[in-house]
């Protein structure tokens, strides 16, 4: 019988105490909000950013309330923006003096088969979620290697793995971004800085609620092993494993944060 109990939320151990960090698309309650909350229970400071200013603002003002203004800044960044991209990290090492954590979570879906999609479709999906990671990348590795060091997690996906219909633009996205992660991490390991990846497969949060079919989301979940869908928190957590000093030795790695069985 497969486990559905629903999990236990872990409390924060100080694994990142000290640290900096910048996180996009952290505004919503997917997977970069509950990041960058999981960086504040950690004992981060934390620079948020994402391309809905109003809901940014809200998520910025919730956490100040919660673990105090010092701690949490934000600024809308379009990542598809080379300009915007570039004063998300100059204002993050204007803030905080430093950079040491960056978590690339940015990304656009959507499902259309090939045969009925768009240029402008593929293009859009690549841009957000391939070439927005390969500019945060770009500019965070440029901070690191002048400072000696740091960490980045990009947010990849099981498609990148895995074929599933009408996600041609989002699967090839994510598998860039995997091969993305690894040759950036033999080339950062010179400057001391670590680049992985989590690779999640079913996360519920209201927004994948709101694009995707029920039936479709009963299916993927029927697909997993333990019986449920992830807590975005607990892909969360996998991020602060790779953010924290208990990684130390890890890089170039995607590490699954699934259990689907065919």
């Amino acid at each position: 019988m497969r486990n559905v109990d629903p999990p236990t939320y872990v409390p924060g151990h100080g694994l990142l105490a000290g640290r900096t960090a910048v996180i996009t698309a952290a505004a919503g309650a997917g997977i970069g909000g509950a990041t960058a909350r999981r960086f504040l229970e950690e004992g981060a400071r934390v620079l948020i950013s994402d391309a809905h200013a109003r809901r940014l603002g809200e998520h910025e003002s919730r956490l100040a309330d919660e673990f105090g203004a010092d701690s949490v800044a934000a600024l809308p960044c379009d990542v598809t923006d080379e300009d915007q991209v570039r004063a998300l990290f100059e204002t993050g090492v204007r803030l905080h003096g430093r950079l040491d954590v960056v978590v690339n979570n940015a990304g656009l879906g959507g499902t259309c088969d090939l045969v009925d999609m768009t240029d402008e479709q593929w293009s859009k999906v690549l841009d957000v979620t391939l070439n927005g990671t390969f500019r945060c990348t770009r500019h965070a590795l440029r901070l690191m290697r002048d400072a000696g060091g740091g960490v980045i997690v990009n947010n990849a996906s099981v498609v990148g793995w895995r074929a599933q219909a009408g996600q041609a633009h989002y699967a090839a996205a994510k598998a860039g971004v995997m091969a993305l992660t690894r040759c950036a991490a033999i080339e950062a390991a010179a400057y001391g800085v670590r680049v992985n990846a989590v690779s999640p497969s079913l996360a519920m949060h209201p927004h994948l609620a709101k694009v995707t079919t029920p039936e479709l989301l009963e299916e993927l979940t029927a697909r997993e092993a333990l019986g449920r869908y992830a807590e975005p928190w607990e892909v969360a957590n996998v991020i602060v494993f790779l953010a924290s000093g208990y990684s130390s030795y890890l890089t170039g790695e995607i590490v699954s944060v699934s259990n689907q069985h065919p």
